[in-house]
């Protein structure tokens, strides 16, 4: 039986379809890169805005159209919060909620009736099979804290942490797979061991401890939670320079009304304290933009913060109401046009603070992880690849030096400033 597998959003959904396609391949299933050669589609859905629930929507509508004989299986947050509705969507055969979802392949099995599994299982890298070179792994789901604008707490539930064990069990898998590089991910990272006693120092020391995977990397930290020492981890160098911290607005009254739990001053000193403790180390952010009542004030406070911090990149949303949410009903919306307006201009800023960045790096010699070759439109073989602080690298492929998936070194020349993206020389060993 070969599977598809789909996640829209977050970095969470994508580590939880690497647990299932590592499950499924034990079982004997093959994994399709194609929707419409599959016997079986699992797709992870997204609410976090009203766009991605509408994309998630489609998403099921256009699988079914393009291979209606295929069982059609939905999960994730947009399913979890309209769980009738999704169900009864054509196609549709099975609907798992998010709190179900750590049992997705049993339900497979006996909700749908699938044959038995060989028990032979597969040795094949499922990461590899679906164009991945780093491994997402979920360490905790959920959060403690309502944030005005996100619906994303109310999807996911309480925080829960995966047991330390667990984790670095799933990492030393990957390791032995060949994987490079581990990428820590949850909804809210921050609080793991909130439950149960632990805490990410203490994960992350283990992992560092336990595993022998190259590099260590975090997807997203909320900029609240982190002791005073949590820096000091980033001695180890497997553990790369390069966290991600939303901030969301630069402006104090726009965060009260965000009910954000960290304030410009505090941000502020979050980031001297990295870059005071960790060398290059790359510090990157959200932004919502057009929050209900925000005025043209704040929004100059916000541009003028970030631009202050100087960030290595941005991820920029348009505020967009979602029902459920105590923003959307907040009084003062902001209108689509100043709310695009004022997006095309924070995403002006942030490809000159990430050009800047990457100009810094002209010159050094740094350890790329590099991903699998791409030709492009003119017949050149070219690979991609990411810096230890996260910075995107390209290089044209030479001879028959065979990059993919290797950590190997390159001397940075020039930045394209049109992508932007550093333009490198592999460096021989």
């Amino acid at each position: 039986m070969k599977v598809h597998l789909k996640a829209l959003g977050c970095r969470l959904n994508e580590a939880e379809l690497e647990n299932w396609s590592q499950t499924l391949l034990r079982q004997g299933m093959a994994l399709s890169p194609d929707a419409e050669d599959a016997d079986l589609i699992i797709i992870n859905t997204c609410a976090v805005t009203s766009d991605a629930s509408r994309k998630s929507r489609n998403l099921i509508n256009r699988f079914h159209r393009q291979n209606p004989d295929a069982r059609l299986v939905v999960t994730g947050c947009h399913a979890s919060l309209t769980p009738e509705k999704t169900a009864a969507t054509l196609g549709v055969d099975l609907v798992v909620a998010n709190g179900q979802k750590q049992q997705l392949p049993e339900l497979l099995r006996n909700a749908l009736d699938l044959p038995p599994a060989p028990g032979a299982g597969h040795r094949r890298i499922a990461l590899r099979e679906r164009g991945r070179h780093r491994a997402f792994i979920k360490i905790q789901d959920g959060c403690r804290y309502r944030c005005s604008f996100c619906i994303v707490t109310v999807a996911r539930g309480d925080e829960r942490s995966v047991a330390e064990a667990d984790i670095i069990e799933q990492i030393n898998r990957f390791a032995a797979q060949g994987i490079q590089e581990a990428v820590l991910t949850g909804v809210h990272v921050g609080g793991y061991g909130s439950d149960t006693g632990s805490s990410l120092t203490r994960l992350v020391q283990r992992i560092l401890a336990e595993t022998d995977i190259p590099r260590l990397r975090f997807a997203s930290v909320e900029p609240w939670d982190l002791p005073n020492d949590f820096f000091a981890l980033f001695r180890d160098p497997r553990l790369m320079p390069h966290i991600h911290l939303p901030l969301q607005s630069g402006s104090d009254s726009v965060l009260r009304r965000m009910s954000r739990r960290c304030k410009t001053d505090d941000f502020r000193r979050l980031v001297d304290r990295a870059r005071e403790q960790v060398d290059g180390i790359n510090i990157t952010t959200d932004i919502i933009a057009g929050f209900p009542g925000e005025t043209d004030q704040e929004w100059r406070e916000t541009t003028r913060f970030v631009e202050s911090i100087g960030f290595g990149h941005l991820h920029i949303f348009p505020y967009s109401p979602r029902e459920g949410t105590k923003a959307a009903r907040m009084p003062n919306p902001v209108d689509k046009a100043t709310r695009q307006a004022r997006c095309k201009e924070l995403a002006e800023l942030g490809h000159a603070m990430k050009r800047r960045a990457m100009r810094g790096l002209i010159g050094s010699t740094q350890a790329i992880l590099w991903e699998q070759p791409e030709t492009t439109e003119d017949g050149h073989i070219v690979h991609h690849g990411y810096t230890p602080n996260f910075l995107r690298v390209r290089t044209q492929a030479t001879g028959s030096t065979d990059l993919e998936s290797r950590i190997a070194e390159a001397r940075m020349e020039a930045v394209d400033d049109r992508v932007p993206v550093l333009l490198a020389e592999p460096v021989a060993p």
